[in-house]
């Protein structure tokens, strides 16, 4: 008997008549379609209830599973609200869709008319809705657009949230929001750019002038707290250094987002505009700073900034993205030598009390603690008996899954006999609807620990192949490490084999005994299913 399921997805439109008060949405919608396919004589097997908005199929979770599962020849057909409701993105996103139920051989059935994909007129009539549908998308979004524009460049603040040192607020008799001065945070903002320009000058009668990091310091010395972390960052010192809006100003595509295309998949990335590529027009709400002020500390900002480095530079810290802090999860960096100070690795964040040790040290202790492990792991290999831990793991997840994939079986036996009681008559639509979802809710249960089982059957197999591998990886990686010149070579060497290393020093080294090891390395092999050492 064919199965047929429901798609339920929110428009711009419904989530307007919900603020009027027309009632939620998708349960409007669900009990329409409930009737459509009551009348219709039509089985509802299931019901996929999109409750994010997104444009593309990417960003919509369960029109991806809906499709995946027309594809697997699931359902017969499709029960939606409006053609609309399917796809409204790009051309591509739209040509999967129609493509899928054409060849899934699914129908699409609207309250107004059935479509048929495998008829070539139905065809025609779908994808026709499907470009209307994108052409209307794009007119709301330029209208959206052009009424952002509008608003920035009458000064209006159309962000959800303010900055710090700003309360956003309703503009009264007008429609948007502006920004009021925070009482407690203004002066702190107002503090952080003089600090930053003028320095400021200590008890004693000195004058000091302060950087990012310093800043950070006396703001946590104070007891001032930002909003959304505990302690002060240079990276949200440096955001406000550079927020134009805390001069009155208010900034539009400041951090443009846009879409990009690799290996054939969309992603939406944002990076900060150059100048002359986003407005900042003069705001409603007053500033904090004076804008002499906010353009010294832009002075400031670009006469210590550091060069690109040139596209040649090479490696310099044969650690790097593999060494990380134990205590913070950071990755350590890496400290060139100045003065009596030699080439050392430390965490980058401020707050972190690990400690930090030359690179040439941490660099010999990684490789002695790597030799150590592969001794030990060869004698284990060697005592190992042969009915060992894998087969014996391999063994009872075969199992697993046999008796998963009894039970799958046995519920599509439950479910078709729920649809011979419906058709006699011993079933009313509700109990038919309560029965088929709880089948269904096990039935996923039984094929994500399906899913599972299987993946884990096939890490256990990839475990035993780099069990034969490693030894003769990490053998290499041992005779040509001190030998190999390049450290980005060194690197690839040491990432080959290596997920990631964790780095601990706790106490500092006495005066001469720089060259202890008075740290822990904990190392994680690339090996499935292996402990760190």
């Amino acid at each position: 008997m064919e199965q047929y399921c429901i798609y339920l997805r929110k428009s711009r439109k419904d989530r307007d008549a919900e603020l009027r008060g027309k009632g939620e949405t998708l349960a409007r919608h669900e009990r329409a379609l409930l009737q459509l396919a009551q009348t219709m004589n039509l089985n509802i097997g299931g019901i996929y209830r999109e409750i994010v908005s997104g444009e593309t199929i990417s960003s919509r979770p369960e029109m991806q599973r809906l499709l995946h599962e027309i594809e697997n020849g699931r359902w017969a057909g499709v029960l939606v609200m409006e053609v609309e409701r399917l796809a409204r993105g790009d051309t591509k996103d739209q040509g999967i869709v129609a493509e899928t139920f054409k060849y899934g051989n699914a129908k699409i059935i609207t309250p107004a008319k059935v479509y048929d994909p495998g008829n070539e007129f139905d065809e025609e009539y779908f994808e026709f809705g499907l470009f209307m549908s994108r052409r209307e998308y794009k007119t709301i979004t330029r209208r959206i657009q052009r009424g952002r524009i509008a608003s920035i460049k009458e000064g209006k603040y159309i962000s959800p949230t303010p900055p710090y040192g700003y309360d956003r607020i309703k503009i009264a008799n007008d429609k948007g929001y502006t920004l009021k001065p925070n009482p407690t945070e203004a002066p702190v903002v107002h503090m952080i750019f003089t600090w930053y320009v003028h320095g400021r000058t200590n008890p004693d009668g000195s004058h000091e002038e302060l950087g990012m990091y310093r800043i950070c310091g006396l703001l946590d010395e104070h007891g001032i707290k930002p909003r959304c972390r505990s302690s002060w960052s240079r990276h949200t010192i440096k955001d406000i250094l550079s927020n134009i809006t805390y001069a009155g100003k208010v900034r539009w595509q400041w951090r443009a987002e846009s879409t990009t295309l690799k290996d054939g998949v969309k992603a939406k990335i944002r990076k900060k505009a150059k100048d002359g590529e986003y407005m900042y027009p003069d705001g409603l709400h007053p500033a904090i700073i004076p804008m002499e002020l906010f353009q010294a500390a832009q002075d400031k900002m670009a006469a210590h900034a550091q060069p690109p480095l040139p596209g040649e530079k090479e490696l310099k810290n044969p650690l790097a993205n593999l060494l990380k802090c134990r205590k913070c999860g950071r990755t350590m960096m890496r400290v060139p030598a100045a003065g009596r100070n030699c080439e050392s690795i430390r965490c980058p964040e401020r707050t972190c009390n690990n400690i930090s040790a030359p690179l040439s040290l941490i660099e010999q202790e990684l490789l002695y603690v790597l030799e150590a492990w592969l001794l030990n792991y060869k004698l284990s290999l060697q005592t190992a008996k042969p009915c060992d831990f894998h087969a014996q793991e391999r063994a009872m997840n075969h199992a697993s899954l046999e008796a998963v994939l009894a039970e799958l079986q046995s519920l599509d036996e439950q479910n078709q006999r729920i649809y011979d009681f419906l058709e006699k008559g011993i079933y009313t639509t509700e109990i038919f609807l309560e029965r088929s979802q709880r089948i269904q809710n096990q039935k996923e249960e039984l094929l994500h620990k399906k899913a599972f089982l299987e993946k884990e059957i096939q890490r256990k197999r990839s475990a035993e192949q780099a069990e034969k591998q490693i030894i003769p990886k990490i053998e290499h990686v041992l005779d040509v490490y001190w030998t190999t010149k390049s450290i980005t070579q060194k690197n690839q060497l040491l990432r080959e084999v290596l997920e990631k290393v964790e780095y601990q020093k706790d106490i500092r080294n006495k005066k001469g005994e720089r060259n202890k090891a008075s740290f822990e390395l904990f190392l994680y092999p690339k090996l499935p299913g292996q402990s760190n050492l």
